[in-house]
């Protein structure tokens, strides 16, 4: 049960804050034409995100994120170490991405990862999933576990291919240890997926598994959804029209995360690689993955980098990433929203003036916390990242601190009467409906016994009476609802006598 108290989260939200309305449609008038695309299925409220802050955008520290170092490099160690994504597995945390001597995506790129204990600070040396090739070289394409098998994703990238794309194996596991041989990822026809898997494979609440490709010639992203529980097996293209960029090379979406709406549709998050507007793009699918609308261009400031998006246990939608408006990719921040449409909320998990330097040059390194990914593990929200392209890292956050369903907190103890055939109850509305107002009451009397009588009534009633109940000793119990759920019970009412006489 989340805390009784309004929790620190609820921030006001300044009227004349810096990122309102007119700087977005300023903003969003520089990029393409709206009448183009479809309305765009996500947005954050004004004044919720403040770029001229280049510390923390504007937002509250998140008071009770934990930073954890999985790895960083030394003088004698691979330098360049990029794309951390994370999986937990049969109890135990498992970290992947690539590394290489000190470029980005030079032709010894490796494959590596890592494991922890059960709490995910301690971990091992890294571990080598692939070996350097001869023809092209390999990165990271994330992790996907049934419960019984883990997968690890292989991108390959061939030197020769004309435009640059490339194509999708797999290894897997059941002890985290011993790894099959590579195979190729495969369509519903059997049939190898020529591209470049998206290191973002969930599950939908259906079950069905859902993520992208970047598919050939190139690298034109689309989603790709499978009903194979383990992931290599029958993914199937779902139906999207890409905004053109480079054409025959890449889409204008690129690299993209994805959660589910609070009426069970589906919003696709991308990187905006070919747009002047420097906000993300978004598409939305009402068939679990099949077919989705044109993307469109969001208020939700970009970085030209990947982020990381998906749902809480009790359903409430993130979205982490350097929400920058610029290619700065620091700080990193996770914004929120209850029903998955209107980001409402929103933490700073590391701030600009936390990041460390960098250690070491190479093609493509520079400062920041990219290519965020993330994963609920027990009671926490872990977001994974490459800092400068050369730490492998991850802050997590408590489930509780950040939350966007609440129930209502417990009302007060009810005052109680007794009667001949009845009992009057009366209380107070509780300090804190929650993230949605009190729907209505639950009210429940029992016995010495155990027999119970309850009632429901509408939630602005603050007094009912339960009639036609037996004679006996009763207390009775209050409980507030509201549309994410029932809170937490009243403290239970002095016991009141019943006598049946009238």
């Amino acid at each position: 049960m989340l805390p009784s108290v309004v929790p620190s989260r609820r921030r006001s939200i300044a009227a004349g804050a810096l990122f309102g309305t007119a700087v977005l449609v300023a903003a969003l008038a520089a990029g393409p034409a709206m009448a183009d695309v479809e309305e765009p299925p996500v947005a954050v409220i004004d004044g919720l995100i403040d770029t001229s802050d280049l510390n923390a955008l504007g937002l509250p520290q998140a008071e009770n994120a934990e930073t954890v170092t999985i790895f960083s490099p030394g003088d004698d160690d691979l330098k360049f170490n990029h794309g951390t994504v994370l999986m937990p597995f049969k109890g135990k945390l498992y970290a992947q991405w690539q590394s290489s001597e000190r470029d980005e995506d030079a032709p010894e790129t490796i494959v590596r990862y890592s494991v922890s204990d059960q709490n995910g600070d301690n971990w091992s040396d890294p571990l080598d999933l692939t070996a350097p090739r001869t023809d092209g070289y390999t990165s990271n394409g994330g992790w996907w576990t049934d419960g019984e098998t883990l997968v690890a994703y292989l991108n390959v990238w061939p030197a020769d291919l004309s435009p640059r794309g490339g194509y999708t194996l797999y290894v897997s596991s059941t002890d985290g240890i011993n790894w099959t041989d590579p195979a190729p990822v495969t369509d519903q026809n059997g049939e190898p997926v020529l591209g470049i898997i998206e290191q973002d494979v969930k599950a939908l609440p259906s079950g069905r598994v859902l993520t992208a490709f970047h598919v050939q010639p190139g690298l034109q992203v689309k989603p790709y959804y499978t009903d194979d529980p383990l992931g290599v097996t029958g993914w199937t293209q779902g139906e999207f029209e890409n905004q053109e960029y480079l054409p025959g090379e890449m889409s204008r979406e690129l690299e993209p995360s994805w959660h589910v709406q609070e009426d069970g549709d589906v919003v696709m998050t991308f990187r905006d690689q070919g747009g002047s507007s420097m906000f993300k793009l978004a598409a939305v699918s009402e068939d679990d993955g099949e077919t989705w609308s044109r993307s469109a261009v969001t208020d939700i400031p970009d970085s030209r980098t990947k982020q990381s998006a998906g749902n809480l246990p009790d359903g409430t939608a993130y979205l982490a990433g350097s929400l920058t408006g610029t290619k700065t990719r620091h700080p990193l921040v996770v914004v929120l929203s209850a029903d998955g449409e209107s980001f409402t909320d929103g933490f700073v998990l590391r701030d600009s003036e936390d990041l460390q330097p960098l250690r070491y040059e190479g093609k493509s390194k520079n400062l920041g916390y990219s290519y965020q990914k993330s994963v609920v593990w027990g009671e926490y929200l872990y977001v994974s990242y490459g800092t400068n392209k050369e730490d492998v890292e991850y802050t997590r956050v408590p489930l509780d601190d950040i939350s966007m369903r609440d129930v209502p907190s417990a009302a007060e103890r009810p005052a109680v009467e007794g009667g001949g055939g009845s009992l009057s109850v009366s209380w107070t509305a509780p300090a804190d409906s929650g993230d949605a107002e009190i729907s209505g009451y639950v009210i429940e009397a029992t016995s010495r016994s155990g027999r119970t009588s309850t009632v429901e009534v509408a939630g602005d009633a603050m007094s009912t009476t339960l009639a036609g109940v037996r004679p006996g000793r009763y207390s009775v119990t209050v409980t507030a609802v509201n549309a994410y759920g029932s809170g937490e019970s009243s403290v239970p009412s002095d016991w009141v006598t019943v006598t049946g006489k009238h």
